[in-house]
């Protein structure tokens, strides 16, 4: 199955546009936010997510999500993937903070998100990941991220974790990520034991990531 969402806040004082098809939506559950919703059980392997989420000068959004969303193998493939396009304009303000993603034994998620920024917007891209349900410790999950200001590069960053990712270990690597992209940010690096780290970027605000046996409870 192939997905394709748009959400577009085209002015502050206009609510978002919605525009999807396949096994993803979304609805309008506020003045300037929106939770996205599964309408068709995906990803399985095979299928394909494309979702942009733009945000026009000036204009504000916040995007949540009902509930996790579960990857699962399919017959012919474990492989699904998601491709996530974030966009704000000069002024405008962008929080993405949806339910974590569970990749099932046996499947494998590849997510690219890329994210175009103003120099004066604000952002906060939070995503989280558990490999496997209850008992299960085989899913395979990489994430890449990659964010502009203007022109200058801000981030280039990829993340595999569990079954054959570089780094698995059977007793010890972790089977749990979250992660939080932030602009601006001057927050200085904090890290705390050998599981969780906040880092300033070059380019200006700070990249955090925290790692686990399950996912934290969340704030």
């Amino acid at each position: 199955m192939r997905t394709e969402l748009r959400i577009i806040a085209a002015a502050a004082t206009m609510i978002p546009q919605i525009h999807a098809s396949g096994g993803l939506s979304a609805r309008r559950t506020g003045p300037h936010t929106v939770h996205l919703i599964g309408t068709a059980a995906t990803p399985l392997g095979g299928d394909e997510l494309d979702i942009v989420v733009v945000v026009a000068p000036g204009a504000e959004l916040v995007v949540r999500s009902v509930a996790a969303t579960i990857a699962l193998p399919s017959s012919t493939t474990p492989l699904s993937i998601g491709r996530w396009d974030l966009e704000v304009g000069s002024g405008g303000a962008l929080d993405f903070d949806p339910e974590p993603m569970i990749v099932a034994g046996g499947a494998r998620h590849h997510t690219r998100t890329t994210i175009r920024l103003a120099a004066d917007a604000r952002l906060r891209v939070r995503e989280r990941v558990q490999i496997g349900r209850t008992g299960e410790d085989s899913g395979q999950w990489r994430g890449d991220l990659i964010a502009d200001v203007d022109a200058t590069p801000l981030l280039r960053h990829r993340l595999e974790l569990g079954a054959g990712a570089p780094a698995d270990d059977a007793l010890s690597a972790p089977r749990a990520l979250e992660s939080e992209l932030v602009y601006p940010d001057e927050r200085p690096a904090a890290t705390t034991g050998l599981t969780q780290t906040r880092v300033p970027l070059a380019a200006g605000g700070s990249l955090f990531t925290r790692t686990g046996s399950l996912l934290a409870v969340s704030e």
